[in-house]
C-alpha cells in the first residue's frame, strides 16, 4: 500500500474516532438545558462527560495535525475556503471548554444558567457545522487550477450541505441521549430514554434525506455503484435497530448501534471521496487528490514510524480512562463540575 493511501485511511480513522467519541459529547451538551431542570441534575449531566470531553477533542487535533503534515495542500485549501465556518466552530469550542471549567466557580443561579447555555451553543454549532463541512467536501466547492478556493461563505450554505448539518446534528443528539441513558440513574435515565425514542425518527428522516440528496448533489453513487457494498447498508441497518433496542431497554447495544451508524457513515463518505480529498465544483480535474495534495514520500515515511509508536499508546490510555470512569453518575456521586 502506498503511503499516500495509508495516510488517507489513517486520517479517515481519526475523524471517525472523533465523531464517535465527540458525537455523544455534543449531544449531551445540547440536551443539557432541556433534559435537566435543576442545578443538581444539570451537574450530573455535565459530569457524565466531564472526564472525557477534553480527551475526545484530542482526536480532532490529531486529525488536523495529520492532515497538515500528510496533505498540506488539502489543509491549506480547506482551511482558507472554510475559514469563517471553521473560525465560528473554533470560537464555539473555546466557549464550550470555558463553560466546563467556569460553571462551578460561582453558586449564583444566573451565572450557572448562563454557562449552561454557553455549553449548549458550544455543542450545537460544531455538531451542525461538521455535517455541513463533510457534505461540502464530497459535493464539491469552487477550487481553481491553482488549488485556491474562489467561492464565498454562502457557497457552503447550499441545501445539500444544510441537510448534512441537520443529519449530523440529530445523529449526535441521539448518540448523546443514549449515552446519558447509560451513564445516569433514576429520573434522568428515564428522561434520556424518552428523548432518545423521540429523536430516533427525525434522525432517520434527515439521514435518509442526506442519502437521497447525495444521489443528486454528488457523484458518490456513480463511484460506488448501485450496490455500494456492506458498509453503507450496515450504517442504515444500525440506525434502524436503535429504536427496537431502546424499547427493550438494551441501551448498551443501542449506543453501539448509534456509534456504528456514525462509523459506517463516515467511512462511506471517505470511500466516495477516495482518491480525492477535496472535490472541485468548477472542474473535476482541479480536485485535490492524495497525490497532488500530499507531502514528500520521506515526510510520510517519518510520520508513519512516529504514528506506529505513539498511536497505540494514546489508544491504550484513552481506553483505560473510559474503564476507570465507567460507573453511572447518580445521586450519591461526587460531582466535580
Amino acid at each position: 500500500m502506498e503511503l499516500n493511501t495509508l495516510w488517507f485511511i489513517l486520517i479517515a480513522v481519526l475523524f471517525t474516532g472523533f465523531f464517535f467519541l465527540e458525537g455523544f459529547d455534543y449531544g449531551v451538551g445540547i440536551l443539557l438545558p432541556f433534559i435537566a431542570k435543576d442545578d443538581r441534575s444539570r451537574r450530573m449531566v455535565i459530569n457524565t462527560i466531564g472526564t472525557f470531553w477534553d480527551g475526545n477533542e484530542v482526536w480532532l487535533l490529531t486529525a488536523g495535525g495529520a492532515m497538515f503534515a500528510a496533505f498540506p495542500n488539502w489543509y491549506a485549501t480547506m482551511f482558507s475556503g472554510f475559514y469563517l465556518a471553521l473560525l465560528l466552530m473554533l470560537l464555539a469550542l473555546i466557549v464550550r471548554g470555558v463553560a466546563f471549567e467556569f460553571r462551578s466557580k460561582d453558586n449564583n443561579p444566573t451565572w450557572r444558567k448562563t454557562w449552561d447555555w454557553m455549553l449548549f451553543i458550544g455543542s450545537f454549532i460544531p455538531a451542525l457545522l461538521w455535517g455541513v463541512a463533510l457534505a461540502n467536501i464530497i459535493r464539491g466547492v469552487p477550487i481553481d487550477q491553482n488549488m485556491n478556493y474562489v467561492g464565498g461563505f454562502f457557497n457552503l450554505l447550499n441545501p445539500y450541505a444544510l441537510t448534512g448539518g441537520l443529519a449530523s446534528l440529530f445523529l449526535f443528539l441521539l448518540h448523546g441521549a443514549i449515552f446519558l441513558n447509560l451513564k445516569t440513574e433514576d429520573e434522568l435515565r428515564e428522561k434520556a430514554k424518552q428523548f432518545a425514542e423521540k429523536l430516533w425518527l427525525p434522525t432517520l428522516i434527515f439521514m435518509l434525506l442526506f442519502v437521497i440528496g447525495g444521489y443528486f448533489a454528488t457523484d458518490m453513487f456513480t463511484r460506488l455503484g448501485i450496490n455500494p457494498g456492506v458498509i453503507p447498508i450496515f450504517a442504515g441497518l444500525s440506525l434502524i435497530s436503535v429504536i427496537f433496542l431502546m424499547k427493550r431497554n438494551l441501551s448498551g447495544w443501542a449506543f453501539i448501534m448509534t456509534g456504528l451508524t456514525i462509523v459506517f457513515s463516515t467511512i462511506t463518505i471517505f470511500m466516495g471521496l477516495y482518491p480525492r480529498v477535496l472535490v472541485s465544483s468548477i472542474n473535476p480535474a482541479y480536485s485535490l487528490t492524495i497525490d497532488n495534495a500530499s507531502s514528500t514520500p520521506y515526510t510520510l515515511k517519518i510520520m508513519s514510524i512516529v504514528a506506529l509508536i505513539f498511536v497505540p499508546i494514546v489508544l491504550g490510555y484513552q481506553a483505560w480512562t473510559y474503564w476507570v470512569f465507567r460507573k453511572r453518575v447518580g445521586s450519591t456521586t461526587h460531582l466535580e463540575y
